[in-house]
């Protein structure tokens, strides 16, 4: 048997009780904050709400003004969460699936295929529901996914493939996009929310129709872990210690192109969430898969709801979409980190 270098089995090795401690206490404060910051998503809104008003719409239904306002909002809370852990999720495969800590769903064409499929719906099928392109949306990115597993080389697939073969069908289906759009001035003014990225049309709905999905794609994300940690010391290596490449390439395309359509068909491409946290998580984590996802899943929906706050209460008595305050957020953030660990490796 190949022996991987020692740096590489400290890696992947148990981790020591006390750190284990660390990082099972750190992912129940994170825990606690995304609950904190999920009632600060019901309670904030362009309506202000008092607190009584709030724990009255939660536990005693009447039917009066507020208790309507805490319903949307519970349904839009929701959402936020299901799609925050789905981009983490689905962000941190990605990254270990191309070995690019710079790699997202969109990285892959997935957000592109969905947005070329609402498109589609919007102008030749005249789709004009949510309830109605969400599927539309997701099928666009399972089947852009496809098409990159096949283009980059099915059973040869090699991170490098996937990315160029993802990067050459975005720029053509992004143009296609832009140019349906000039033409019709009526997909333009119903996709120009929706490209942002939002929750604000989230509906107990919405939730139900996306929610399979998601939880299967979690799952199936989650099972990942190990033979991605293998992967991650390189392919001879982790076939040395028994790890199937081509089905776990195979079965990390499909984890990825399920968390991201099903919500970027529910919510619309939102940018930042699915790089920004996978990439913070491993700077406290290691790079240990079966440690980088349950954080993931739980920091990047405070991310989210987070922003989706941020946007409520910047632009009162309307409201910033939560994609556009994610990208003005992330940026910055993200640039000071990459640059912050630029100057520690000098």
């Amino acid at each position: 048997m190949v022996e991987s270098p020692p740096e590489q089995r400290a890696e992947t090795a148990p981790a020591p009780p006390n750190r284990r401690a660390v990082r099972v206490l750190g992912l129940l404060v994170s825990a606690v904050i995304l609950v904190l910051v999920a009632l600060a998503s019901i309670a904030i809104g362009a309506k202000e709400l008092s607190l009584e008003q709030v724990w009255h719409g939660l536990f005693e239904d009447s039917g009066t003004y507020g208790d309507v306002v805490v319903a949307d909002r519970l349904s839009r809370t929701v959402l936020g969460v299901l799609a925050g852990a789905a981009l983490g999720l689905a962000g941190s495969v990605l990254q270990a699936l191309t070995r690019n800590p710079l790699a997202d769903p969109g990285l892959l064409g997935l957000n592109a295929g969905a947005s070329a499929a609402v498109v589609t719906a919007i102008t030749f099928f005249g789709v004009t529901s949510l309830s109605g392109y969400v599927w539309f949306a997701f099928f666009g990115a399972a089947a852009v996914g496809a098409l990159v597993w096949f283009l980059g080389g099915s059973r040869g697939a090699t991170p490098v493939r996937l990315v160029l073969a993802g990067t050459a069908i975005s720029a053509a289906l992004y143009g296609y996009l832009q140019a349906i759009m000039i033409l019709d001035d009526a997909a333009l003014g119903r996709m120009r929310f929706w490209t942002v990225g939002s929750l604000a049309s989230a509906t107990d709905s919405t939730v139900t129709q996306v929610l399979p999905f998601l939880l299967a794609g979690s799952l199936l994300a989650l099972a990942l872990a190990r033979p991605l940690n293998a992967m991650a010391m390189g392919d001879d290596t982790a076939e040395a210690l028994g790890a199937n490449l081509n089905r776990t390439r195979a079965l990390s395309m499909l984890a990825a192109t399920v968390l991201c359509g099903a919500a970027t068909a529910a919510c619309g491409p939102i940018v930042f969430v699915g790089l920004m946290v996978p990439h913070i998580v491993r700077s406290f984590t290691g790079p240990d898969l079966r440690w980088i996802l349950p954080y993931a899943a739980v920091l990047s929906p405070v991310l989210l709801l987070g922003a989706d706050v941020i946007g409520r209460i910047v632009a009162r008595p309307a409201e910033l979409q939560v994609g556009i305050v994610t990208a003005i957020l992330g940026g910055p953030v993200f640039i000071f980190l990459v640059r912050r660990r630029r100057t520690a490796q000098l």
